[in-house]
């Protein structure tokens, strides 16, 4: 009798550090609660993590549209250019939208780091709303097929990104529009 309530409190002990060990790991997990200070362009983030430090964040799941960076770029008259930059501006100004809709706060959950040493993560303000899945809904943002093996929300972006090809919303409206990972190329 003693030994099976010994054995009950030892299990209730091993559960309540389970149940403490998933909270704190998923507030790990989702870092919460992160500052973003800048928009790079629709698909990539500078934040501060809840400990202060930097964040270069790139979005799984998706690759948006380039945005011009050099003053010969935005000069560009080359048609496949304009269209490029048009979306990757309009990209990049719904991601701005967003945050702000958000308190300038998002959640991350981190899946990975790219190449260049950015974090690879899905985007979620505070209420949920799942950023990679918003662009992708409204045209400004493909669906990116080398970031999906780590994209726990896949199913969700490619849902969002095959509704806005049906409807022909954004980018899908544009019959010069490239795909960034082609433009790149280029």
């Amino acid at each position: 009798m003693k030994r099976d309530r010994n054995l009950q409190q030892i299990l209730l002990s091993l559960t309540g550090i389970t149940l403490v060990s998933s909270l704190l790991g998923c507030e790990l997990l989702f870092g919460s609660d992160n500052l973003v200070q800048r928009v790079s362009d629709g698909d990539t983030i500078t934040a501060l993590d809840p400990g202060g430090n930097k964040l270069s964040v790139r979005f799984a799941c998706v690759d948006a549209p380039e945005v011009a960076r050099s003053a010969k770029q935005k000069k560009s008259r080359r048609l496949v250019d304009k269209s490029q930059f048009k979306w990757g501006e309009r990209a990049k100004k719904r991601v701005e939208e967003l945050v702000e809709q958000g308190g300038d706060r998002v959640t991350l959950n981190i899946t990975d780091t790219d190449r260049y040493g950015r974090q690879v993560a899905e985007v979620r303000l505070n209420d949920g709303t799942f950023v990679q899945e918003v662009l992708a809904r409204e045209g400004l943002a493909l669906v990116y097929r080398p970031y999906l093996k780590n994209c726990p929300s896949a199913d969700a972006v490619e849902q969002a990104e095959a509704e806005a090809k049906r409807r022909r919303r954004g980018l899908w409206s544009d019959s010069r529009f490239v795909p960034p990972w082609d433009y790149r190329k280029q």
